[in-house]
């Protein structure tokens, strides 16, 4: 959204309890208070300053800053919203986008999103064809390949922001997707299991790339009061992408070679590569460097430079250190607002992503131990979370925007980022009556109309509960959107890489009413445990681990 022009109003006020003090800085956004050049606000940090509490509404701006500084402020289109962080003047500027524009880079980050999991779930489609293939059984397919490329999705996100930070957004996409096509062609024409396994592992660690990628794509273009719901549409992308390829593959093997699959699949990556070549854009842009260094080149020579890295490598020098890039995660993990909730999402999405893997395995066991579904009817049964991410997003999409603005309202025009979490509030009841209906139906074999809604209601609860973590911690965190997205990225496959390995021999052994039970029932003790106490003491966990 373009920014207003900036405030005008004849009250005044006396009082700015949050401005700091700041030696005086020629910055077009640095703004002196009643003329004392030693009492000023620079608005290109402000936002990363104080991370988790933003003044919005622009009447209490005037109470908290004074009538003079609340004059410059740049606010939204239908001026009830102050812009955090505050736009430059500069074109250049992702803020200062059109919508049009905007719209475009956010398609193709989700797009690019959807290639990890996607690929990933190509396997689930192909895990019998595989098995006969390579002479051995499901099992083995599945912890040899699934579950470890899995668990490589994770660490490939830390591995990336460590780079991003360094060279930009769309150098190190690019590249990584480049990787990630050429490994999954490898897959493709495998001759042996060790072949295929290797190349599975590698298209899962490179291909992560946009699943931390876009949390800094829409945090770079989009203002504060934005960010939810567009991260909405993002996140929608990689929780919906497991489930597109077993939906769609699971018909096309059941009738060819496991190898088309993956070869529609690489087809599929190298659109979203020809895309990131000639519609991305480089959204980093350095706004708190004075002055903010010009591009190093301009025209067709920065679009080349910049998609291979060679404007990053100049830029970097403006930018963080490799000592500071490689710690920062850890600087990050460990401060206790943070890591309740990688948990609380870990185990939560985690035990998700371990009904995707499993569940072809349920369905596929003969009457009267299972449902003894045939392939094309477990491949059109991951069209069920296929819908329900989609509901979860239309949902989603109201409640977060709902909820800020209560509670602007009611704290007097500031935000505060626990709010974001009263959306966790909602999901996690979903989450328990999805599992446990889930559950009971494949132990008592309940008609396939339970057996839906108990999977639906699971994932609308995921993508819900996703979208309010994602949100807090890039509200907590404002400085670290990379290390935030690749640290609950690997939490969520921490959280469900191993689920395969377990879940079947209990369902087989105890009934998936209580395994499924059970999983719900320590997601559900987690929250309470973790999410209140975020709540009621977030405040003062931002101000005494602050970065």
């Amino acid at each position: 959204m373009a920014p207003r022009s900036p405030l005008a109003h004849d009250s005044s006020s006396s009082r700015a309890s949050d401005i700091e003090k700041k030696a005086p800085e020629v910055s077009e956004n640095v703004v002196d208070v009643d003329g004392d050049s030693a009492l000023s606000i620079d608005f290109a940090s402000y936002h990363d300053e104080r991370a988790g509490r933003l003044v919005v509404d622009p009447e209490e701006a005037r109470i908290e800053f004074g009538e003079k500084v609340a004059a410059q402020l740049k606010l939204s289109e239908d001026g009830t919203k102050v812009l955090w962080p505050q736009p430059t003047d500069s074109p250049e500027d992702p803020q200062n986008w059109s919508a049009r524009r905007k719209t475009l880079q956010l398609i193709v980050i989700t797009l690019a999103a959807i290639v990890p999991d996607f690929d990933s779930g190509i396997g689930i489609a192909a895990i019998f064809a595989l098995a006969k293939q390579y002479k051995t059984t499901p099992g083995v397919i599945n912890n040899l390949t699934s579950n470890w490329s899995i668990f490589l999705v994770g660490w490939g996100g830390i591995f990336s922001v460590i780079l991003i930070r360094r060279y930009g957004r769309l150098p190190v996409l690019f590249w990584s997707q480049l990787l990630a096509l050429g490994f999954l062609v490898g897959c493709t024409f495998a001759p042996n299991l060790k072949t295929f396994a290797a190349m599975r592992c590698l298209t899962g660690f490179f291909g992560t790339t946009p699943q931390v990628t876009g949390l800094y794509v829409v945090t770079d273009m989009y203002p504060f009061h934005l960010q939810a719901r567009k991260l909405n549409v993002w996140t929608m992308g990689f929780i919906l992408s497991p489930f597109l390829s077993p939906f769609a593959f699971g018909f096309l093997v059941a009738r060819a070679d496991w190898r088309w699959a993956y070869g529609i699949g690489s087809i599929y990556g190298a659109i979203v590569l020809l895309l990131i070549v000639f519609l991305a854009e480089e959204t980093m842009y350095d706004r708190t460097v004075r002055p903010i260094p010009p591009r190093p080149s301009q025209g067709l020579r920065y679009r080349v430079e910049t998609l291979l890295g060679v404007t990053g490598a100049k830029m970097a020098k403006h930018r963080a250190s490799w000592s500071e890039a490689c710690l920062a995660p850890l600087a990050i993990v460990w401060r206790p607002h943070i890591l309740g909730l990688l948990i609380f999402e870990g185990l939560l999405f985690g035990f998700g992503i371990g009904i995707t893997v499993t569940i072809a395995v349920f369905l596929g066991v003969p009457k009267p131990e299972g449902y003894g579904f045939s392939e094309y009817a477990i491949a059109g049964a991951y069209g069920t979370p296929i819908v329900a991410v989609l509901v979860g997003e239309v949902v989603g999409h109201f409640i977060n925007d709902k909820i800020m603005n209560t509670n602007i309202k009611r704290n007097h025009g500031v935000f505060e980022a626990e709010t974001r979490l009263w959306a966790c509030y909602i999901a996690v009841p979903v989450y328990i009556c999805g599992f446990v209906l889930l559950g009971a139906s494949l132990q008592h074999h309940l008609s396939p109309g339970a057996l839906v809604m108990g999977w639906g209601l699971a994932e609308v609860a995921v993508m819900i509960n996703t979208v309010a973590v994602y949100a807090y911690c890039n509200d907590a965190f404002p400085k670290h959107q990379g290390e935030v997205s690749a640290l609950i990225n690997l939490a969520r496959i921490l959280g469900g890489f191993s689920v395969a390995y377990f879940q079947i021999p209990w369902a087989s052994k105890h009934g998936a009413l209580q395994t499924f039970g059970v999983e719900a029932a320590i997601v559900a003790a987690v929250f309470v445990l973790v999410v209140p106490a975020i709540q009621v003491h977030g405040r003062q966990l931002r101000s005494r681990f602050s970065l």
